[in-house]
């Protein structure tokens, strides 16, 4: 099944939001420059409050690596996500010290960027617009990718099941797609979820 990553938490109701829908992962957003910004103790308070079957991601963009270890051993965040020009020597490092996954996120514009991809040592990769722009991209870019990936950039209740039927990633990321007016949206939260979730029991059903 196809597993879903809420990004952009920051507030104490959607934590509680997610903890009824449970999906796989919620995304913590650590780069100053994002409207969707949050500090380390409010993480951490929310840490605390997310149900342990939710995995917490932290989202950094070109960020010093220590300040990302020691927010990695106050396990405030189950997974590391890169979104800027961290290289493979950074990634291994981040790797060995800390113990956690990483995704690295690659803006996608041409077949070069794939190339990029190819060789990553990361985890997981992640294919997006850019930095949370809400839009999406070519996705027959990426229609030859063998590897385990996280699928970004303009997705929400519209458009997520065409994605997972055509490209069956490995996770669908969203943040803009279940906000209105810039805030998290339950309602939109929970048909996302739903969306993907039936379109994997329908593919079950088929099976049969």
């Amino acid at each position: 099944m196809t597993k879903v990553k809420f990004c952009g938490i920051k507030r104490i109701e959607d934590v509680k939001v997610c903890n009824v829908l449970l999906p796989d992962f919620v995304g913590f957003v650590f780069w100053n420059n994002s409207k969707r910004n949050i500090s380390i103790d409010k993480a951490k308070e929310l840490k605390k409050m997310l149900d342990k079957r939710i995995k917490t991601v932290g989202v950094f963009v070109d960020e010093n690596i220590d300040i990302i270890i020691d927010i990695s051993n106050q396990n405030i965040i189950d997974i590391i996500q890169l979104h800027g020009n961290e290289n493979n020597e950074y990634i291994k490092h981040l790797q060995d010290i800390t113990k956690k996954p990483i995704i690295k996120a690659f803006k996608i514009i041409s077949e070069n960027d794939i190339i990029t991809e190819n060789e990553s040592v990361a985890d997981y990769v992640m294919f997006d617009n850019g930095y949370g722009t809400g839009s999406s991209f070519n996705w027959n870019l990426i229609n030859n990718v063998k590897r385990d990936y996280f699928l970004a950039g303009g997705l929400n209740a519209n458009n997520v099941k065409e994605a997972i039927t055509t490209l069956k990633p490995f996770a669908v990321d969203v943040s803009s797609g279940i906000e209105t007016d810039g805030v998290k949206d339950e309602e939109k939260m929970r048909e996302f979820l739903k969306i993907v979730r039936n379109k994997y029991l329908w593919e079950r059903r088929n099976e049969r």
